[in-house]
Formats: C-alpha cells, structure tokens, sequence
C-alpha cells in the first residue's frame, strides 16, 4: 500500500538529566522505548535530536557570576567598561549582565534601537518616525530617551529593559551610564575598554571597535573560554549560547559534543540495524510575525551532527512542475510525470526553475528549527525529538 504519511515530528519523553548521566545510553533507551510504547518502528535516515541543554546539564557546564565577573575583570581592567549591543532577555542576557556589572566599576551600557539583534524591541520604527530619530546615525542619551518615548515595556515579558538593566547594574555595585546608538564607534567616545555582546554579527563589530581606536574588545566569546576557579567554560563561544540556572548560576552552551553524536548513531546501528542521523540542537531559526523576535540567540542551532546532515536541500518544487512543465497532465499521468522527475532529477539543482521556492537553508538549521518548534522550551518534558520521514520525496 502506498504510504500516505510524510514527515513525522516526535517528542521522546526521557528522564531528567543530571550531571554525569550517561547521554548515548539514556538516548537510545528513550527512543526504543517509545518506538515499543507508540508502535512505530526506526527507519534508515530518521532524525534523532538532542536539545543542547540536556547536552551541557550532562557534562556540568555550569559557571557562576563570579566566574564571569573575574574573567571580565582580567580581561577588561576591572574599571570603565563599555558594554553593547546586548540582546533583551531575562534568560539569556540579564544573568550574565550581573557578573559583567560585578567586574567593572563602571559601566557603559549603550543599547541598539529601535530593537536588539535577534528582535526584541524597544520601541517601534514609528515611534521614531514621528520623533523624527534617525537609527542610523543618532544618539541617544538616556534622558533624551525618556523625554521622546517614556517608557516603554516589552510586549510580551511586561519589562521595561533600558530600566532593568540598570538595575542589575547599580545592584552589582557598579555605576551605570546608558546611551542607545546602533554604531559600534559609539562607544569608543566614553571608553577604549569594550565588551561588545552581539552574536552574529560579532566578527564586524570587533573589527569596527578596534578600527574606532578601542584599546581592548572582546566579545562574549572571549569570556570563560577556559576555566576560572574550576567553572565550567566553552572554548569556542564562550558566554554566547548560555541561560540562566540560578539567580548566580548560568549553564553554558555545550562543549566538544562531535562523539556524543556518532556514538547514538553507532549505538541505535548496532541495536536496530538502522543508520540514524544524530544532531544536537539549540534555539532554531524563524522569526516569530507578532513579535518580531528572530528566536536564534545560540550562536548556531547544532553545535554537532552526524555527516548525513551536511548540505542543504535538493529539492523541486512540485507545484511548479504541475503549473508548468505539467500543467496539461492531470491524474495518474501527472503523478507518473512528476514522480519521473523526482527520480532523474541531478545532484545539485542550484539555478533550475524548477527548485525555485524551496527554502535555501542548512539541513541542521532547518531541521533544528522543527526540533525547536516540536519540543519547545516549557514543561514538556521532550528535550529528544524523533523526526521520520523527513528525507523523504513524493516518489517514496
């Protein structure tokens, strides 16, 4: 019989992990079992995901703000600082902010307007219209800032950031000047020692700061690449990636987790006979229409995936056959057509008509953002995702 189903996204239920946990044996237990539970079976080219918090909860990469505030202070000098272009969020940026603010004197904050990196915002491009502001090239202290927009709350957290950041700062015994401007030279004006806080646009930053005449710039990346006093660290994107644990306590992204991959793949290929692929995912990338956050705060959404995942999709777009090339076939003609298509198609379809509208993404990114999307980042318990079918074609 024909198989009517495609693409299937799962949520694997596994126990809480902890530090020390054995992840390849609690992965492959939690897949089979629910292969057993639900009555399905594995498939060659299925998709066996792993959230990265589950990833760094097991190796213990944790560190505290003290942790931060020490590397930022041998790092920095421990005096001003100017710290910029941070994102707006209470989970992943405003614990770090803490152990920032605990290792400097003062601090320059200077946030971009009229939102953050990844969407958050501020304000809107209306209000700056009508206050006749120019993103571009203004600056903006905090006083003109309230004198133009008041307050102004986030539309979803209830938080007035500009307000709360300043708080986490004067908290941590630091002075705190704000200003908001969206070129990086800014920040040069008020101090030479810069901390900038982007994620993907970090490398160009780091370049225009040193290039401003900034004496000192690192990046979030440059901070706890290694360990202080034993913390946990992540060598290639230091803070970048990291959550809140505890009110001191942040969980970094995960470290080297290449092995961890290959290892489920060889484990499930032993048990079942199928050759899984096995990536670790983070924030996926999508831009959510209403509130117009981007989501990726991660510095890539999978760390580490098995090589079956490499490339992007090499697909043609079945509505473009029936509409053109087709479009005088119908019924049992049109799907023989079609299917033939799909079986001779080449290798590499980059330029053909026939593949425009396909989405021209990383599988990883892709495939993390399904993963995301499916377990979410609330009480449901499913930090594995399954995904089956997802390799699949109109011909299969």
């Amino acid at each position: 019989m024909e198989r009517k189903v495609g693409t299937v996204s799962r949520g694997i239920r596994c126990p809480i992990i902890r530090e020390g946990d054995n992840l390849v044996e609690m992965a492959v237990t939690s897949v089979l079992e629910a292969a057993e539970s639900e009555g399905f079976s594995l498939r060659d080219r299925d998709v066996i995901a792993l959230t990265e918090s589950i990833v760094a909860r097991a190796q213990g990469n944790y560190a505290s703000v003290q942790n931060i505030a020490d590397d930022v202070k041998a790092k920095l000098g421990g005096e001003t600082i100017g710290v910029i272009f941070p994102i707006l969020s209470r989970n992943r940026f405003a614990i770090c902010l803490k152990g920032i603010a605990m290792g400097a004197k003062k601090v320059i904050l200077m946030l971009s307007y009229p939102s953050d990196e990844v969407g958050n915002a501020l304000l809107t491009y209306d209000q700056l219209d009508d206050a006749g502001i120019n993103p571009y090239s203004d600056v903006l202290t905090l006083n003109k800032y309230r004198e133009l927009f008041g307050e102004n709350k986030h539309e979803f957290t209830g938080v007035d950031y500009v307000d709360y950041y300043a708080s986490i700062i004067k908290e941590a015994g630091a002075d705190v000047e704000i200003i908001f401007s969206n070129q990086a030279k800014t920040i040069v004006n008020y101090t030479d020692k810069v901390l900038t806080c982007d994620i993907h646009t970090r490398a160009r930053t780091k370049r225009l700061l040193k290039e401003a005449g900034a004496t000192v710039v690192c990046g979030m990346d440059d901070i706890l690449t290694s360990s202080v006093n034993g913390s946990g660290f992540n060598s290639k994107y230091g803070l970048l990636g990291s959550n809140k644990s505890t009110e001191d306590t942040i969980k970094l992204f995960p470290q080297e987790c290449q092995d961890l991959v290959e290892d489920i793949q060889k484990e499930i290929l032993n048990k079942t006979g199928k050759h899984v692929e096995v990536m670790v995912y983070g924030d996926g990338a999508f831009k959510d229409p209403q509130g117009k956050i981007w989501e990726l705060a991660d510095p890539v959404v999978s760390p580490a995936f098995t090589s079956g995942l490499v490339g992007t999709p090499n697909e043609l777009k079945l509505k473009y056959l029936a509409d053109n090339e087709f479009k005088n076939l119908s019924g049992a003609e049109l799907k023989e057509a079609i299917s033939k298509s799909i079986k001779e198609k080449s290798g590499n379809l980059v330029g053909n008509m026939a593949s425009q509208g396909t989405t021209p993404r990383q599988l990883t990114d892709l495939i993390g953002s399904l993963c995301d999307l499916t377990s979410g980042s609330g009480d449901k318990g499913t930090p594995m995702i399954l995904i089956q079918g997802y390799f699949d074609n109109f011909t299969d």
